[in-house]
């Protein structure tokens, strides 16, 4: 049992675990300390200074966020004089800061702001020393602005630490240190995976998603194009919350409506590709499995993993799953299968991606994803970029009612909505693997071995006719790292890998947790989402993606069968092996599979 330590806050009496710092003994028990650098999900930095408190017997103040609690300690955390600090730190910030909210894109969920506002404090009074700088707009993905960092730390924190990506650091010394790429060379040329868990942990606008809503509405206004729109699973879980509905709301049928009401010809599901990839990965699966290779299969939905691995694990590129992302199969059947069906010329159709994912806007624009004749996605919108367009359009989403998804591309099975968390993809891929092996259904399609947020998942699973199917499940990069390297250590000492089927996802909670999802998006606000996600599932009259009749019909009427010649070139393609400073699209090819 933990050790616990009687301390006072303010006057009130709190026995806490002596492993806590001041500020997570306070959050427990519901007293706020102000704060700029400090988050809850992630190593403090110490870095802001903003979160100060007066402990008895301490001459000085101490940094709330970097402090261990200790016996009879005796904390204050409002005065005149810790007042007085906070105000004018975050003043020296602000007179270094671009203070343009209006129009910056974290308006009204900008931390600093907030915190400004709290203390009472006017911008229009302070002396402006502010040198601006270049922004670095060089990424596919990720915009970054210098000019509103305040030099928290937060995502240099999570994309060495938590990501293992090491894109970030900090550059010159002094007044002069700032947040910067390696030699200053631009996201673009670092090892950037485009993941965005900088954006989402950013608390200013420093870092945020390429905007792509201009080039949406001017396809949705042009007369001469039909556009074609779909949504990831984790986005029917994520924007209710924007619109004052309960946390965790599952929304598909408003989304479908309020995309409707924004103007959008046809409004389909990635869902439904999500169980086509079931299908194409688990038959490459089973296949593997029935040849006795020793080489796992992983899982390739994630476009920041695959970047990743191009990058730090091009040796195992043989061992990821050819299969397309869900969103990529949906962009190249979008201007093939659907044209045909609709008897529309594919070069008028614009294929749009709501994605939770900023790294969705790289994976569109790789040069192999044009197997259509055309790129296949033509344009990829975070859940926050929709958020604007609602508002935009000036639709009233919580209220607004409900309705069907256009038929074709949209039915889609609790298999395919699980797919926004992590664990869901193999949960998925289990249920139909199992059948295409054994020609029966799972007993129990709840597999809850790879649920949850545990960073690596293991399971083994006995299917009848192949024996113990061993499968692991990572998610954030630092996971997939440690599980790469015991794939690749495997394979060197014993010919085999220490699992046959492997789930990664490159963002921490899976797609819930992506890097375009609303502001505010902490480890506790993922597990919700995903909760909702599988509450979703349960009830769903299909949960099996062997059962979803519009993946059937797409195989009689196009595909012809499972990882047919046409399926291979439509929905399957290759990766590249990178370089760290290969931030974008080019590359030496690695393997492909058609």
């Amino acid at each position: 049992m933990a050790k616990t330590v009687n301390i006072w806050i303010d006057g009130q009496a709190l026995e806490v675990p002596d492993s806590m710092t001041i500020i997570e003994a306070a959050d427990k028990h519901g007293i706020y300390i102000p704060r700029l650098c400090y988050h809850p999900d992630l190593p403090p930095t110490a870095n802001c200074g903003v979160c100060v408190v007066e402990v008895a017997g301490n001459p000085a103040p101490k940094r709330a966020c970097c402090t261990p609690v200790m016996e009879g300690m005796k904390i204050t955390t409002n005065t005149k004089n810790l007042r007085s600090y906070r105000k004018t730190l975050v003043e020296m910030i602000l007179s270094n800061h671009d203070v343009t909210c209006p129009t910056c894109a974290a308006n009204n969920k900008c931390e600093l702001q907030t915190l400004a506002n709290n203390l009472n404090i006017d911008p229009d009074a302070l002396p402006n020393i502010l040198d601006k700088h270049p922004i670095d707009d060089s990424s596919l993905s990720i915009i970054r602005d210098v000019n509103k960092c305040i030099a928290c730390g937060r995502c240099i924190t999570v994309c060495n630490e938590v990501q293992t990506v090491y894109a970030l650091t900090v550059t010159d010394r002094g007044i002069d240190s700032h947040v910067d790429t390696a030699f200053s060379r631009g996201m673009a040329n670092s090892p950037c995976v485009n993941c965005g868990q900088c954006t989402v942990y950013c608390p200013t606008g420093a870092l945020r998603e390429r905007n792509d809503i201009d080039g949406v509405w001017e396809a949705i206004l042009d007369p001469d194009k039909h556009v074609i729109v779909q949504e990831a699973p984790s986005i029917r879980v994520s924007l209710g919350e924007e619109f004052g509905m309960p946390f965790g709301s599952v929304t598909p049928k408003k989304m479908y409506a309020a995309l409707r009401k924004i103007g959008f010809d046809s409004v389909m599901d990635t869902n439904f590709t999500a169980d086509l990839t079931i299908i194409e990965e688990g038959t490459e699966c089973v296949t593997k499995l029935k040849a006795g290779e020793k080489r796992p299969l992983i899982t390739s939905c994630s476009p920041g993993w695959i970047k990743f691995m191009e990058t730090y694990y091009p040796d195992l590129a043989d061992c990821v799953s050819t299969a397309k992302s869900p969103m990529s199969m949906f962009g190249v059947l979008s201007k093939t299968y659907y044209a045909q069906e609709q008897k529309i010329d594919p070069a008028k159709i614009v294929s749009v991606a709501i994605m939770p994912c900023t790294a969705k806007k790289f994976e569109a624009r790789r040069p192999e994803m044009r197997d259509s004749g055309f790129q296949d996605t033509d344009y990829v919108l975070t859940t926050r970029e929709l958020i604007r367009m609602i508002k935009e359009a000036g639709v009233d989403f919580a209220n607004i009612k409900e309705e069907e998804a256009d038929e074709g591309m949209s039915f889609y099975t609790g298999a395919g909505t699980i797919f926004g968390a992590t664990g869901g993809v193999m949960e998925a891929a289990i249920r139909s693997a199992y059948f295409l092996v054994t020609n029966t259904e799972l007993p129990d399609l709840d597999i809850k071995a790879v649920r949850g947020l545990q960073g690596v998942k293991e399971a083994t699973l006995n299917v009848p006719g192949f024996g113990d199917l061993r499968v692991a499940v990572a998610h954030g990069l630092s996971n997939a790292r440690y599980v790469m390297d015991r794939v690749r250590e495997g394979l060197a000492t014993k010919g085999e890998s220490p699992w046959h089927f492997i789930e990664i996802m490159a963002c921490p909670g899976g797609c819930v947790g992506g890097g375009g999802q609303p502001y505010g998006n902490d480890i506790a606000s993922r597990a919700r989402r995903g909760l909702s996600l599988y509450e979703e599932d349960r009830s769903l009259p299909v949960r099996l993606s062997h059962h979803n009749p519009e993946v059937t019909r797409i195989y009689e009427r196009f595909l012809g069968a499972p990882n047919s010649p046409l399926a291979l070139q439509l929905l399957h393609t290759h990766y590249f092996k990178r370089s760290v400073n290969d931030g974008q699209i080019t590359g030496e090819a690695t393997h492909k599979h058609h």
